[in-house]
């Protein structure tokens, strides 16, 4: 597992090449999005499965706006493979369709907790409610707990592969 120092740059989880490939999918996927945005969603996601990787145990959840980022990053899944073996976990993805009415609040916040704990900084306004369209993404899929609430298996950050 890689240590993330305080104040880790979660950019440096990748090369400046990856990290560009990965922020210019956002980009595509969301053309009124401007470059700026697309790296800080890149940025955020990637601070996000690092977090994951790091607290296994917990039950942590993207927002819309960072699983955006998230889509990305396994889309490029050379870059994704590699990234989570040097994480020491791989960080599964089972999106459900949104509904807001399984939206656990409380998910966000103690995911930025876990993510502030595990050394990356926060931007609070990429981390709002599915029902907060501030920032247009094409992400159309929530995380909730598991059954009876949710899907019928982890659809979060645990799991071996």
């Amino acid at each position: 597992m890689v240590e993330s120092p305080p104040n880790a740059d979660s950019r440096d989880l990748l090369t400046p090449d990856e990290f560009a490939l990965v922020a210019g999918v956002v980009q595509r996927n969301n053309c009124e999005m401007t470059s700026e945005t697309a790296e800080r969603i890149t940025s955020q996601a990637l601070a996000y499965v690092a977090t994951c990787a790091t607290f296994p145990h917990l039950r942590l959840r993207p927002s819309r706006t960072v699983d955006e980022g998230w889509h990305a990053l396994i889309l490029c899944t050379v870059v994704y493979a590699r990234l989570c073996r040097e994480l020491g976990l791989f960080v599964h993805h089972a999106p459900e369709p949104p509904g807001p009415e399984r939206h656990d609040p409380g998910a966000l916040s103690r995911t930025m907790t876990a993510m502030r704990a595990a050394g990356y900084p926060v931007e609070p306004d990429l981390w709002v409610p599915p029902t907060d369209r501030t920032i247009p993404v094409a992400a159309d899929c929530e995380h909730s707990e598991p059954p009876p609430a949710g899907c019928g298996f982890d659809c979060s950050n645990t799991g071996p592969n």
